[in-house]
């Protein structure tokens, strides 16, 4: 049996308030969905348990810590072999804070926050060039984030 379908209404509606705000007390998830507290906390706990809800965290703002610069890049391995190689070398950049595997024309698409575009251009030759089965790259500068969300919980 699916997870999805171990998922009702009031789960979904649940889903939806934490997925707002992670922070929000279970008290107010309650009164929000006419359930006791209890009933929330165990729903929760249900959900942490099949996988649904998989943490919660504190969002950063990079700006604020003095990370401008945002760019996304495809990147194109020699041999597909290599995969798992350079996968291990990417997690060890701090900088990479997303790495996805993908189909088309990238093997890899990982999204680098640094300080400025010198940064970037240091992580670019001084470390991504130097990766054995990094063909080469594309790099995408991004100049502003529109919107960032959870998806919607159907």
């Amino acid at each position: 049996m699916s997870t999805h379908s171990l998922i009702d209404e009031l789960d979904k509606k649940i889903l939806s308030l934490v997925a707002k705000n992670a922070r929000i007390p279970y008290l107010e998830v309650a009164r929000e969905c006419n359930v006791s507290g209890a009933a929330i906390h165990q729903r929760i706990q249900r959900l942490i348990k099949l996988g649904v809800i998989t943490g919660s965290e504190f969002i950063i703002n990079p700006k604020s810590i003095g990370l401008s610069t945002c760019a996304y890049m495809g990147i194109y391995l020699t041999k597909a072999g290599l995969y798992n190689d350079v996968l291990k070398q990417l997690e060890q950049i701090p900088e990479i804070v997303e790495c996805h595997y993908t189909t088309g024309e990238y093997s890899l698409f990982i999204k680098v926050v640094t300080r400025d575009n010198e940064h970037l251009k240091d992580i670019l030759s001084g470390k991504l060039q130097k990766i054995e089965g990094i063909e080469r790259t594309e790099t995408f500068i991004s100049l502003e984030e529109n919107f960032k969300r959870q998806f919607h919980v159907v």
